[in-house]
């Protein structure tokens, strides 16, 4: 068995600078969890089908299964972590609390990095824009109604990102 040969990986995460040696195979996905330790990004499929893993790649809305970390040299990432905190929530991050937009909570940063996608492009959608907007990112506990009354909640509030 060989030495696998990791090339390093030059990305703005979350406002911060980071170099990041990686193997040539490794997912984006696995560098914010693994090497980075930003476990909010969620593995939900690794086939791209259910958006948990969903991240903002030079401000636009990712699957972050779909990307190698090499790809992602010089780019600026925002997770989760990077919209908001604990105590000092993103807007969205409070309307999905409010509006009971969450149960198990495991899609759901992936909704939110979505969502913030859709509304930076379009502050006021309709409710079928919004479903629209978030096709790519599955809930295996709700009905997606409060998901969305969740996004009505914010873009009413002129969340725009």
């Amino acid at each position: 068995m060989g030495t696998t040969t990791k090339v390093d990986v030059d990305v703005t995460v979350n406002g911060q600078r980071r170099t990041v040696a990686v193997e040539p195979r490794t997912l984006l996905v696995h560098m914010l969890r693994d090497d980075l330790g930003l476990t909010g990004t969620h593995v939900g499929c690794d086939t791209g089908n259910c958006g948990a893993c969903t991240v903002h790649l030079d401000g636009e809305s990712c699957k972050s299964c779909t990307v190698l970390a090499v790809q992602a040299q010089d780019s600026e990432v925002v997770t989760i972590e990077g919209l908001g905190s604990e105590g000092d929530l993103h807007p969205l991050q409070e309307a999905f609390w409010a509006k009971h937009g969450l149960q198990c909570g495991y899609c759901t940063p992936g909704m939110i990095m979505a969502a913030a996608d859709l509304l930076a492009r379009n502050a006021n959608p309709t409710e079928e824009e919004i479903r629209t907007g978030l096709e790519g990112n599955l809930c295996r506990c709700t009905g997606y109604h409060n998901i969305v009354a969740a996004v009505q909640e914010a873009a009413s509030q002129g969340v725009s990102a």
